[in-house]
């Protein structure tokens, strides 16, 4: 039997974000007959690591910061010289990438970007120095992981770089765990609704201060409309601020870190995604799993090429408050009580091939090391 590839997933914690969430069905899904799998959380204890199986080797480094993490991810790497290394967000990707040097030379290095680059930078988000360490880091990987292709031309166009050097895969999305687990799911809602979900980090790029104002504008139409926000992040005191100026405090309800945003599927109205700027989000193509009816604005371009003129979604014209309260008013004066849509765009993400898409790129980078 080949000797399997030592696999390094790296992601900062297991709460939290799509690309977390990404990296952990990695991780519980990847051949363990071909690799030997490992997961390396770089920012805290090992909580959750009992959801993995028994193949899968958790490794926590308990750094208080990615930023200072690096000797102990660079010891658990030289400890453990995997062959692949891939890394689930930026700071990180910018981590592994500026230890490059220092890696083993046979090691291969993955690096998966979750936001779209020319967005993201244009927001006022990021640390200054942010679009240096793209371009300065991002060449120096085998691949750089994007979720679509408008993603990737933005990506080669902003930072110079080659197609060779980029990878377009889909997001694996578990669609018929989520699918089986809906019926069985009791209600978390109370009231006639209109029921809206968003689910995100509490943090600027979400856009959930557009969404609030959407929602002040909406309750002029539609008085009964309530919103759900699972999520948590450095914004949680600033938007319950807003809620609380706008009048919504009765109407909006912050769920905190909720490790599977699916419970609310059932009784919601839409899933609303208000982000600023996005790669394409896990938990827009779960809620689209489950049939629930989308409302966007057009976070990337991605996100646009996916929804738009499809059954079921409604797509802003801008990314403004304005916009999106007229759209949601627009699905809402639209949608049946609990209606849900079949969203086949969403058989792309299906587990299995997204998973089997991973396993070639793995491969296939591994073997144009070793030539």
């Amino acid at each position: 039997m080949p000797q399997r590839l030592k696999v390094l997933l790296l992601i900062p914690h297991l709460g939290g974000g799509g690309a977390e969430h990404v990296t952990a069905l990695l991780a519980q899904n990847l051949s363990y007959e071909r690799y030997d799998l490992h997961l390396g959380l770089v920012t805290r204890p090992a909580l959750g690591a009992d959801a993995f199986p028994p193949w899968v080797s958790v490794h926590a480094l308990g750094a208080s910061r990615v930023r200072t993490a690096t000797i102990p991810l660079l010891w658990l790497i030289l400890h453990l010289r995997p062959d692949v290394i891939l890394s689930g967000m930026a700071h990180l990707n910018f981590l592994v990438l500026i230890l490059r040097p220092f890696l083993p030379r046979a090691t291969c290095v993955l690096a998966r970007q979750n936001a779209t680059i020319s967005s993201a930078l244009a927001s006022g988000d990021l640390p200054t120095g942010t679009r240096w360490l793209y371009r300065t880091c991002y060449p120096r990987a085998d691949r750089v992981i994007c979720q679509t292709h408008a993603m990737a031309m933005d990506l080669m166009n902003e930072l110079d770089m080659s197609e060779r050097h980029v990878a377009v895969l889909s997001n694996p999305v578990d669609v018929e765990r989520l699918r089986g687990a809906i019926p069985k799911a009791r209600t978390h809602w109370s009231g006639p609704g209109p029921h809206l979900l968003a689910v995100g980090r509490l943090s600027r790029e979400k856009g959930f201060d557009l969404l609030l104002k959407a929602l002040s504008i909406v309750r002029l139409r539609f008085p009964q409309t309530d919103l759900v926000i699972a999520g948590a992040g450095p914004q949680h005191t600033a938007l319950k601020a807003q809620s609380e100026a706008l009048g919504l405090t009765a109407a909006v309800r912050f769920a905190g870190n909720v490790d599977r945003p699916e419970i609310f599927f059932p009784g919601a109205s839409a899933f609303v995604l208000s982000s600023r700027h996005e790669g394409l989000p896990n938990a827009l193509l779960e809620a689209a799993a489950c049939g629930l009816p989308i409302v966007a604005v057009p976070s990337s371009g991605g996100v646009s090429d996916l929804l738009e003129h499809q059954c079921g979604t409604w797509l802003a014209k801008q990314i403004t408050a304005d916009a999106l309260s007229a759209t949601l008013q627009s699905a809402l004066e639209e949608l049946r009580p609990n209606q849900r849509f079949e969203h086949a765009f969403v058989e792309q993400f299906r587990i299995e091939p997204a998973i089997r898409a991973y396993e070639g790129l793995i491969d296939s980078v591994r073997k144009e090391r070793i030539r």
